[in-house]
């Protein structure tokens, strides 16, 4: 896959932005909550399910872009648990969508050395789905450049959930200490586990809250709030999303770095 400035025309709205673009400065991880497909139908009066077709095109243009920029990983909120309770119909298309995608995209991911993952609760999807998704894991799984974490029947809060119930059955079975169960026993079992958190959060459309999405990964993640559209959404917006994020003072709930003064060791965040 060619290098981001290489591909940019001259005078594009892209190599604009690129000129301001830290290379060195790029966030590792980018998790992204796809929003606006049913509204972007719905101005061209077009049934829901033609948004989400609209929306795997965007799906694919920020992915390449994610790969080459060389992020570690890019995370895209793609069905949340709540999402059942939407039409049969629309439900349906959703996930005959993911499956078109993945087999559209799979050689595309391995050639260019990009590994796919899925979380969630996996097992409750339809069985060609897993089946699609098992076989994607698999092929891409000595991939060692950008990670594509898709988001599938998930929900932050039953994440959490399943974590506190698996403590309280490890502690019954003498298998772990309640003072064991810290910040990182946790995070080595979630879903998100191997990976960094995300240091910036994009969510498209205008609205602004994060939906039950990885609430522990995003603690002090950075958060952009695009009005794009999620099928309009398209290179240049995740390229100005990262300018944005690069103009950030990240604190971690400590002060800013100050001349001569360093932070306290093991400063509590706030």
């Amino acid at each position: 896959m060619q290098p981001l400035d290489e591909i940019a025309q001259p005078g594009s709205r892209e190599r604009e932005i690129l000129e301001r673009l830290d290379p060195h400065r790029l966030p590792r991880h980018v998790a992204i909550i796809m929003d606006g497909n049913g509204r972007w139908a719905q101005a061209r009066g077009l049934p829901r399910v033609e948004g989400h077709r609209a929306g795997v095109r965007a799906v694919r243009e920020v992915v390449e872009t994610a790969a080459r920029l060389g992020l570690e990983a890019i995370t895209l909120y793609a069905f949340s648990t709540e999402n059942w309770k939407r039409p049969r119909h629309e439900v349906l298309t959703l996930m005959a969508l993911l499956e078109e995608y993945i087999g559209r995209e799979l050689e595309t991911m391995r050639s260019n050395n990009l590994r796919f993952r899925p979380i969630g609760r996996l097992d409750e999807l339809d069985r060609s789905v897993q089946k699609a998704l098992a076989r994607a894991v698999a092929q891409t799984a000595a991939c060692t450049g950008t990670v594509i974490q898709i988001a599938l029947n998930y929900s932050g809060r039953q994440e959490l959930t399943e974590l506190v119930r698996a403590a309280v059955a490890e502690a019954r079975l003498g298998a772990v200490a309640a003072e064991a169960v810290d910040e990182a026993w946790v995070e080595a079992r979630l879903a998100t586990s191997g990976l960094a958190d995300p240091d910036l959060l994009i969510r498209t459309s205008g609205e602004q809250r994060i939906s039950n999405f990885l609430l522990w990964q995003l603690a002090y993640t950075e958060i952009a709030f695009s009005p794009v559209l999620w099928p309009d959404f398209r290179q240049a917006d995740l390229l100005e999303a990262l300018v944005d994020y690069q103009q950030r003072e990240r604190r971690f709930g400590g002060l800013a770095p100050q001349a001569g003064v360093l932070s306290a060791p093991g400063t509590a965040r706030a």
